[in-house]
């Protein structure tokens, strides 16, 4: 259990931090994705990725009167406010959509402890999403942060595009970097820049300090304009602290090492207790934001968690 003491929260590190596998080619990686995830999930949707994905609509028709059964976070306040009756946003479907990934790349991503590394599930994600959306017809863009800054890939469609925003994503991962390239200035990004409705995936670990992030308020400006889901990729290991003895930790972001006796119940039990309060206020947070959450574990393929997502988004429409 690693102790942040400035910014982020506690988290297990293996004693040194394993590296990145050998590097997959963007063909390699995206032919492997076609046949282990987009071919299952042809199975299920045979072939149709219409609405795959696709939420709530993103194009506003009316303001109508709130009715039984409608979602909140679509109420209008400012017309709820000068009617004295609540409103909501009714939206029309809108046949394309702008897809832009926005992908945690920083040094808190390489880290795994099961099938792959955080930051490997990321990019998983990143190639399904983006052949998903070059199957749909629809533009796909991404926007990388890191300690090394951005990366920004404009907006393009075909599966030439989606080899272009993995090859782009991978240069990016190594590259180092002074810092300033978080998730903060991410968002930030994407907030004054971003125009165009779309449909946002922010794909992160999310560690979040004792305090309210200051990602939070910009998430929610996000989610006022597009579509946001949040995905967060997660190892086990971040979750519950195994029983394994004396273990010299160290912070990949900052280099701060500690010495920690996890097979004390104490600790285990100190360590649990910060986990749930971070789920809570990572919870409250995204519940802050209004925004979808879709979350990834990396001893997990990513098809039956993104069957269950596409299964409600689809209840929400």
């Amino acid at each position: 259990m690693l102790w942040r003491r400035k910014s982020k929260i506690e988290i297990a590190l293996p004693p040194e931090p394993r590296g990145l596998r050998p590097r997959e080619l963007p063909a390699e990686l995206l032919r492997r994705l076609e046949f282990r995830v987009l071919k299952r999930l042809d199975g299920f949707l045979f072939g149709d990725y219409t609405g795959f994905f696709y939420g709530p609509s993103l194009d506003l028709a009316e303001v109508r009167e709130y009715q039984p059964g409608d979602e909140v976070r679509r109420i209008d306040w400012n017309v709820t406010a000068r009617t004295g009756r609540i409103h909501i946003r009714q939206y029309r479907e809108e046949k394309e959509v702008t897809v832009w990934l926005l992908l945690d790349l920083s040094a808190s991503m390489r880290f795994g402890t099961r099938r792959v590394l955080k930051v490997e599930e990321a990019l998983e994600f990143a190639g399904v999403a983006a052949s998903i959306a070059a199957r749909h017809g629809d533009k796909v863009g991404a926007i990388g942060f890191s300690e090394a800054g951005l990366r920004v890939v404009p907006p393009g469609t075909g599966r030439r595009q989606v080899l272009r925003v993995l090859h782009e994503m991978q240069q990016h991962l190594e590259q180092p970097g002074p810092g300033g390239g978080g998730l903060e200035r991410a968002l930030d990004y994407a907030a004054r820049t971003l125009r165009r409705r779309g449909l946002l995936f922010v794909v992160s670990d999310f560690l979040l300090a004792p305090e309210e992030p200051d990602w939070v308020p910009l998430l929610r400006r996000l989610s006022y304009r597009h579509d946001v889901v949040a995905v967060r990729v997660l190892d086990p290991a971040e979750l519950e602290l195994p029983s394994a003895g004396e273990l010299r930790l160290r912070d990949p972001e900052t280099g701060e090492e500690v010495w920690l006796d996890t097979s004390d119940p104490r600790v285990r039990q100190a360590h649990a207790a910060l986990v749930r309060a971070r789920e809570v206020r990572l919870e409250r947070a995204l519940r802050a934001a209004q925004v979808d959450t879709l979350t990834l574990l990396t001893a997990q393929e990513i098809v039956e968690p993104l069957l269950r997502f596409t299964l409600r988004r689809r209840g929400q429409r």
